[in-house]
């Protein structure tokens, strides 16, 4: 897989493919350009039969610190239709969507900050590991927009509980790695050193499954979130964040 990327980072070895948010100057904050990267890259795992695990990590100090706050004011003074915004909307629900739907196994390998929207792409990777120092929150209402942002909010609910969801998101708290590995967004928590050991000990004995097995237990696994999903009414989260983010900003400029 060519590896011309501005804001990933991927790299193979044998039947583990790495990818890497690449933007550690700002966090590695999720933009439409890094949004439309790893759609390139999860496109092209779909017809390469050579890679059974797909590792999701982040450069520098932080896995993810959520989504680029600058990019939606901009995109809405650019288009005041919002045809845009909905557009970068719309791109972040495919990117989830085929981050859970791949037939490879994905592994997120998170430390730092997993913010936002970053933790919407945690979540929707099939297992996750954490440093100990990992920390945690989901800002969106204290910012001011609902928590639409790909689709995020059926999956975490369906990963860490209705209850536990419901306080994190209207309270906007953050939480630590422990509290994580005890709503099951983390499945271990291992020190910052051991990180890459922890995804090693997935990974080698995935990479070994027979692949049309794996591709037929997820497909079984995502079918009931998949109905979650429509109940909800996630496919929607595109209009309802546009529609928010354009009703905040018109509120700033009065």
């Amino acid at each position: 897989m060519l590896n011309d990327f501005k804001t990933l980072q991927v790299t193979g070895e044998g039947p583990v493919l790495s990818v890497q948010l690449n933007r550690p100057e700002n966090g590695n904050s999720v933009d439409g350009l890094m949004l439309t990267e790893l759609l390139r890259v999860l496109r092209a795992l779909e017809d390469d039969n050579a890679v059974r695990v797909m590792v999701l990590s982040g450069a520098g100090d932080h896995f993810c610190q959520g989504g680029d706050r600058a990019e939606f004011p901009a995109l809405l003074e650019k288009d005041p239709s919002g045809s845009e915004l909905r557009a970068l909307a719309d791109r972040a629900q495919r990117v989830c969507s085929a981050l859970s739907q791949l037939k490879v196994v994905t592994i997120a390998r998170l430390h730092g900050d997993v913010l936002g929207a970053g933790l919407g792409l945690a979540v929707f990777c099939d297992l996750r590991v954490g440093a100990d120092t990992c920390r945690f929150r989901m800002p969106e209402v204290g910012l001011g927009v609902p928590p639409a942002w790909g689709g995020v909010l059926p999956r975490l609910a369906e990963e860490a509980g209705q209850a536990w969801v419901r306080r994190l998101l209207l309270t906007s708290e953050a939480f630590d790695a422990r509290r994580a590995e005890q709503l099951s967004i983390l499945h271990e928590v291992v020190t910052a050193d051991d990180l890459d050991a922890a995804v090693t000990r997935w990974a080698k004995p995935i990479a070994r499954r027979d692949p049309t097995t794996v591709r037929v237990t997820k497909s079984m696994l995502n079918a009931r979130a998949g109905a979650t999903q429509l109940a909800v009414g996630s496919y929607f989260d595109d209009e309802l964040l546009t529609a928010a983010a354009m009703t905040r900003q018109a509120s700033r400029g009065k």
